[in-house]
């Protein structure tokens, strides 16, 4: 393993899965060793081809719980922490593109040794698309593709890089932060002259919780079970999140190895894209993944592709299961009714 200035705390926590219908559904978790970095999954029954999901930034692969047992009835289904994530080892200053995508390919090979569906939320979903091999079918469920490239990212459509510039501001410092702080001062564009924001006395009770959670189980990433489940699992994920991830995202370190329309020309295989609502706005810029444009400029790369809207918030497999299990399985029994499905060239 490289060294780094600093490890992920819950890395050798790997092993235990806390959600009883994932366990009862046989899914089981694991470590790989890639040589420079252990990437932790979960696993389910072997009852079909592969199927590999990629969470988006700052999720685990506890964010596909309520999909995991249905995905699993048909496929073996992998899902993974990426690097920086969950159990998964932390890397501080080595983020990149490049990085995630030598995992990925690791992980194919090593692991689960057969060409596999891969569908990757959000950032899950550029590394999907961009794998070079070993691939059966791809899903790109609301991945930014094109929105998230330098200098659009920063400059037009700003208001996803904004947020990982507070996020960074709030929660960079390991030594002393409070993860109550992310929301504070965290707000939702309405309209030009409309934001939704959380109320003060809310992030102070939140904050009260966290620190008495973190004083009782200081070893434990923060998991407080009376919280509503969306909190209750964002505030755990954040709790196992390296911010270094995002800093690279904000300082420029992360670009390496992708270009969005070179990935998407590369893709030979089927292509499933699902597309969540988004709106734009003057002031922010789009707020979503990607707008109509980007997709009909996927449309044009990979004219093969299947198109989707869900009406959704970005995370599609979290707020609308049904409908993303639904479009999953329709989508990989029309391309795939062997299992098997056409490699990547």
């Amino acid at each position: 393993m490289n060294a780094h200035q600093y490890h992920n705390p819950y890395e050798k926590l790997s092993g235990t899965i806390d959600i009883r219908a994932v366990r009862a559904a046989g899914f089981r978790e694991r470590q790989f060793d890639t040589g420079t970095i252990r990437i932790n999954y979960v696993e389910g029954p072997d009852t079909g081809p592969p199927l590999v999901l990629i969470p988006a930034q700052t999720g685990t692969w506890e964010s596909y719980q309520r999909v995991l047992a249905p995905l699993s009835h048909r496929r073996r289904v992998y899902a993974v922490d990426v690097r920086g994530h969950g159990k998964s080892s932390w890397t501080p200053g080595e983020y990149s593109w490049r990085h995630l995508g030598a995992d990925m390919t690791a992980f194919l090979t090593e692991v689960v040794r057969a060409p596999a569906v891969i569908s990757g939320n959000s950032s899950g979903g550029l590394i999907a698309a961009n794998i070079p091999n070993r691939v059966a079918a791809v899903i790109l469920e609301d991945a930014p593709v094109f929105s998230a490239e330098m200098p659009r990212f920063r400059d037009r459509d700003r208001y996803v890089y904004q947020g990982l510039h507070h996020l960074v501001e709030t929660l960079g410092n390991l030594d002393d932060r409070d993860l109550a702080n992310y929301l504070r001062g965290l707000t939702l564009p309405i309209s030009e002259t409309r934001q939704r924001g959380v109320p003060e006395w809310f992030v102070s009770f939140l904050s009260r919780r966290i620190r008495a959670f973190q004083m009782r189980h200081p070893d434990q990433p923060v998991d407080i079970r009376y919280f509503p489940q969306n909190l209750r699992l964002l505030f755990k994920s954040l709790s196992m999140f390296d911010p270094d991830f995002a800093r690279a995202l904000v300082d420029g370190r992360f670009y390496d190895g992708l270009d969005h329309a070179d990935a998407l020309a590369r893709v030979s295989c089927p292509l499933l894209v699902l597309h969540a609502d988004w709106r734009r706005l003057p002031s922010h810029g789009l707020i979503g993944a990607m707008d109509d444009q980007d997709a009909a400029r996927i449309a044009q790369l990979a004219p093969h592709n299947r198109y989707k809207h869900i009406h959704a918030n970005h995370v599609i497999h979290m707020f609308k299961p049904r409908q993303f299990v639904t479009a999953v399985d329709t989508f990989l029994l029309e391309v795939t009714p062997a299992g098997d499905g056409a490699r990547r060239a």
